[in-house]
């Protein structure tokens, strides 16, 4: 109840990549399996700990959560003044080489896809 939201203080504003979930869930369910009081040599399945303890995934407080965000973004106003992690997306980097970073608006765009929402309705 307490280590999760100390996880994921922040993840509103993170244009998070595929290993960054993978080490919160890994992080999540160490923990998980420590507080059950379970071992690898008892070997149970992350899957039936999960429904015991009754935690839903990380990738979807995630996803809500960026949701949730998005949708105090919407509703301010033009003139309001910006936060820190929206300021930091629209800067102008210096492109390097390689393939670009994933910004914030890309991630949002994928979890209202994923989740089957328009920019109306979220």
């Amino acid at each position: 109840m307490v280590v999760r939201p100390a996880l994921l203080y922040g993840v509103k504003c993170w244009p998070i990549k595929k290993t960054q979930v993978q080490r919160l869930m890994v992080a999540e369910m160490t923990m998980i399996w420590r507080m059950c009081g379970y071992t690898r040599l008892d070997r149970i399945r992350n899957v039936v700990i999960k429904e015991q303890v009754g935690v839903t995934p990380v990738e979807e407080e995630l996803q809500k959560t960026r949701l949730r965000w998005f949708r105090h973004v919407k509703r301010r106003s033009v003139n309001a003044p910006m936060r820190r992690c929206e300021a930091i997306n629209l800067l102008q980097y210096r492109r390097g080489r390689g393939r670009p970073k994933t910004s914030w608006n890309v991630v949002i765009r994928s979890d209202m896809k994923c989740m089957g929402l328009t920019e109306d309705i979220a």
